[in-house]
Order: C-alpha cells, then structure tokens, then sequence
C-alpha cells in the first residue's frame, strides 16, 4: 500500500490542513487565516432505474462530503462516464437535471464538468465548499464519554439491491428515496452544537466508517445495535440475502477490530456492514450536549437524530468498535 500512498504523501502542503491520514471525508486547504477550502470528489453508478432520480441521489451523496467537514459547500462540477451508444441523450439531460436540482436546494452552483466514454453509466460530482480553518471537524476527534449520533436509517445497500428484483413495495421505495435524497446540511451547524468527530456513513457500511472513526481517534466506539434507526425491512431483506460485493467487503475489512455482542443475529451484522449510498452523518458530541444536539438537528429537517451508543476508552490489542444488543 505504501507504494502506492508515497507518492500522494510527496505532494502535500503546509497549508493542507486536512488530508487523508485518518481517512477523513474530504480534504481541507488553507487559504488565510480565516478561510479554508473543503474539497472532495464522489461518483456512483445507477442505484435506481429512473435518471433524473439518480442525479439527485449521487449529487447529494458527493455533496455530503463536504457537510460532514462542518462546511458549506458551495461550487460543484459534474463527473460523468456515459456509453457512446445505447443510451439517448436525454438519459444524460436527465441525471444533470436531477443534479442541478440538489445542488441548488444545497446554495451550491454549478460551473460545468467533465465527462468520458464508458461502458457503464457513472455520476457524480466534484464539489468544493468553504469553512473557517478553526471550525473544521475531523473524523479522528471522538474522545471518551461522548455520545454517538446518527442522522439517517441504515440499509439502503440492502433495499438498493432489493428493489432491483422487485422485493419492495411503493412506501419502501419512497422511503429509500427520501433517505438517499436528503441533504446533511445539518453538518455546517455541527461545530456550533459541540461536536467533536464527524463521519458520514457512505460505501463502507456503519461498521467502516465508525472503525475509521474509532482508530482514528484512538478510542473504543460501543454502539447499541439495537437503537439503530433503520429502513423498512432493511434488516429482514441484509437476513435473506440482498446485499452486493460492498457487504463481503466490508466485512473482510473489518474483521477482527469489531466485536459482535451474544445473540447478534447474521442479520444485523449484515446491516451494519451494508453499504450505505448518500448515507447519514455519525456524530461524536459531549454528553452533556447531546440532546441539545439531538433536537436541534431534528429540527433542521433531518430524516431522524438517534443516539445509538458512545465512545470509551481503548487498549491497545482490544477491539475498537464494539456492536452491543
């Protein structure tokens, strides 16, 4: 791995205030001494048939990047892998529709982009936002005693994969939508309501990014896996199977730094590793901020605010993240 890092390691600034040491969600640059860039790039492929839909989706998963820096995001391009045959033009007029619609719910312009031929359709967005250089929040920050925030239910992976066989109905769908569609903009009021590490769960599942979360901070994270809000039937579908290459993934990468509590069902394992697409944030705060962090995240129009578990101390050769239940 390190001969392929080097080179990126050869590169960096003083001025890089963030890169990617502890895999954090976007990279930060300093630009004076009250100014600092966030910047981040994301693309998917199809995650539902229609393509103004998938626009909306993969926009508002690149965009979250930014969000979960605690910044604004407020420039985005587009990235675009389009087949040269096969699919009309107005499939593409459609997804840059989609995105032009999220991006400007989110204050975030749109100034062009790039596309190349591929065989498969690709889409997302290079997006750049703007933060105070004080104010910028890491995932590697949770200390002991604070407490775990989630801002949007798991399982979409699993109702992604599900709904391509037809296994869900009009409200599971519905429900999937608006989960992947809704905009983390809570995460730009996050510094102000005292939060000490921030991740959004995306392509790695919960599991992924609460252990990145964990290491990075040097902590254990204990999450109840019981409290964790999620989709309909999303636990049912991770139990049958539907899933995709992300879950055996996320599962191999994880392995032996997780610890799984007695009568945890292949279910919730399933779930927690599932990958998640524009996913929510997972917030470390203090215990005596929680709640007030709680309610006023829910009143900024997130899908939901769940405490679901906290850190705790961590030993070396323990497991740093824990799922109780």
């Amino acid at each position: 791995m390190s001969e392929i890092l080097d080179p990126i390691r050869a590169a960096t600034s003083a001025d890089l205030l963030v890169g990617f040491e502890t895999a954090d969600d976007a990279a930060v640059h300093l630009l004076r001494d009250d100014l600092a860039v966030v910047s981040t790039a994301d693309f998917i492929t199809p995650v539902v048939d229609d393509p103004h839909t998938f626009g909306r989706v993969a926009a508002a998963n690149s965009i979250s990047d930014v969000y979960a820096m605690g910044g604004t995001p407020f420039l985005a391009l587009n990235l675009l892998g389009y087949p040269p045959v096969g699919l009309p033009n107005c499939v593409l007029g459609e997804i840059l529709q989609g995105a032009a619609e999220t991006c400007a719910e989110a204050g975030c312009a749109v100034g062009g982009g790039h596309s190349v031929r591929d065989d498969e359709v690709k889409f997302g967005l290079s997006v750049t936002g703007r933060i105070h250089p004080d104010r910028v929040l890491r995932n590697s920050g949770a200390r002991p005693g604070d407490r775990l925030l989630l801002t949007k239910p798991l399982g979409t992976g699993a109702l992604v994969a599900a709904n391509k066989q037809g296994r869900i109905d009009a409200s599971g769908y519905e429900a999937l939508i608006e989960c992947m569609t809704t905009l983390n903009r809570c995460g730009t009021d996050l510094y102000d309501l005292g939060a000490h590490a921030v991740t959004d769960v995306t392509g790695f599942g919960l599991s992924g990014h609460a252990l990145e979360m964990a290491e990075g901070s040097r902590v254990c994270l204990v999450i109840d896996i019981r409290a964790l809000p999620v989709l309909p039937e999303a636990v049912e579908l991770c139990g049958e199977g539907f899933t995709c290459g992300g879950t055996v993934s996320n599962s191999a990468f994880t392995g032996q730094a997780i610890e799984f509590g007695e009568g945890i069902g292949e279910d919730l394992v399933g779930l927690v590793h599932d990958p998640q697409t524009s996913g929510g944030l997972l917030i470390a705060v203090p215990a005596d901020r929680a709640e007030a962090m709680r309610r006023a995240i829910a009143d900024s129009g997130a899908l939901c605010c769940v405490e679901v578990g906290e850190a705790a101390p961590w030993s070396s050769g323990t497991p740093s993240l824990k799922f109780t239940g």
